[in-house]
């Protein structure tokens, strides 16, 4: 499986949504039959500060935003079709400009 999949097959999903934020972000958790977990989700325009426990690689598939790594002062563009990777144990800053459409991979 890529990380640019169009779908997920064979699958199984917790249909309680993860809201954080008030709202601003919401997604679903996908957990695949070799034990790995993704979320897909929607963060809303707001500007926002993730807390990482693993490393995360954050696949943008709709939207628009700008992310600043904990411990960088520069901020970096990311549209659709883009990746960032998140460290674990650290945070980031996040500016959604358009609403954004993820996948989190975790790991």
């Amino acid at each position: 499986m890529t990380q640019n999949a169009t779908q997920f097959d064979n699958v199984s999903v917790i249909k309680r949504a993860n809201t954080y934020f008030d709202g601003k972000c919401v997604s679903h958790t996908v957990l695949f039959p070799d034990g790995t977990r993704k979320t897909l989700g929607v963060i809303f325009p707001a500007t926002l500060q993730f807390g990482t426990d693993a490393p995360e690689i954050m696949e943008v598939t709709g939207g628009r935003c700008r992310i600043r790594l904990a411990g960088q002062t520069e901020w970096q563009d990311y549209a659709a079709g883009q990746q960032f990777s998140v460290p674990g144990n650290s945070k980031f800053d996040i500016e959604v400009v358009e609403t954004l459409d993820y996948v989190c991979h975790y790991g």
